[in-house]
């Protein structure tokens, strides 16, 4: 027995994989069901449970996009260090939700099934490695790595060096044959403001609504459905309503998944005011093999 072995730790983490076992053998009877809550507003169905319960229970899907939660290692150094503001700002909110690292394995494992389209995965610099990684080791095409940037990103106020001004968004392509989307050859960079007037502000990471729905724009068509498994609060499922998408979200902690239930009710009572990319029926590659 090594010295940090703890054993107190160790028998938590063995009941808890004893209750997981016990439910997912309990959901597959029919017994219970995978879901806490569930709602249906317009075309968006939501799901307030864990998602890898949850997506069990579903057929396939158009597209998956989404803002995972951060890598273990990113998820502490965030509660750690980036939480104090000194600009007046509203300070930051710790993230309270699981990390990444015990979820991708099976969440790519049902995509790699059900998802007849794209995967967009949010996360930063450094989970682009891993989330490459597990993408090639499954039947899945990743394809290659867009930027958010962030104009009035937060300075690095002890100037000990340059301030993090942009996130990730890994692309990757789950369905059959060449990958198909709306954009032509421009170019992954998508500029938008963390702060605007269309901004909620309760998650921690939430992403501009005026993103996500160029994002939808870009890489899905009109009526086609968009899951979002970590669906926070909801600004993918409001993005997919503005703009003609059915949406599924899943969302394990209440108090967001209530957020997003409102903020998808108060986005179907709006006028439709974006403009579509025509879709394109198909769109070649220049290259063997893309």
């Amino acid at each position: 027995m090594t010295a940090d072995y703890d054993e107190a730790e160790d028998s938590r983490l063995s009941y808890d994989v004893a209750i997981k076992a016990i439910r997912a053998k309990k959901i597959a009877a029919g017994e219970i069901l995978p879901w806490k809550r569930k709602e249906v507003i317009g075309d968006a169905t939501l799901y307030l449970g864990d998602c890898l319960d949850v997506m069990a229970a579903l057929g396939p899907v158009d597209h998956i996009i989404s803002d995972p939660p951060y890598e273990a290692l990113m998820q502490g150094l965030h509660n750690k260090t980036k939480l104090r503001r000194t600009d007046g700002g509203a300070q930051r909110k710790a993230l309270n939700f699981q990390s990444i690292q015990d979820l991708r394995g099976p969440f790519l494992d049902w995509a790699c099934i059900n998802n007849k389209g794209w995967l967009l995965a949010f996360c930063n610099v450094e989970g682009v490695w891993f989330w490459r990684e597990a993408i090639v080791s499954r039947d899945i095409k990743f394809k290659t790595t867009c930027i958010w940037h962030k104009p009035d990103s937060t300075p690095k106020f002890n100037g000990q060096g340059p301030a993090l001004a942009y996130e990730c968004i890994t692309t990757s392509w789950c369905g059959q044959g060449h990958s198909r989307w709306n954009g032509g050859g421009s170019r992954g960079v998508y500029t938008h403001r963390t702060s605007n007037s269309r901004r909620h502000g309760e998650h921690p990471t939430e992403k501009p609504l005026s993103l996500m729905e160029e994002l939808i724009s870009l890489f899905t068509n009109p009526s086609q459905t968009i899951l979002d498994p970590f669906m926070g609060s909801g600004t993918t499922g409001a993005a997919a309503v503005n703009l003609g998408r059915t949406f599924i979200g899943i969302e394990i902690d209440e108090t967001y998944f209530d957020i997003a239930c409102q903020r998808i009710e108060d986005a179907l009572k709006q006028p439709r005011l974006f403009a579509e990319p025509k879709p394109k029926t198909t769109q070649e590659s220049m290259f063997t093999g893309d």
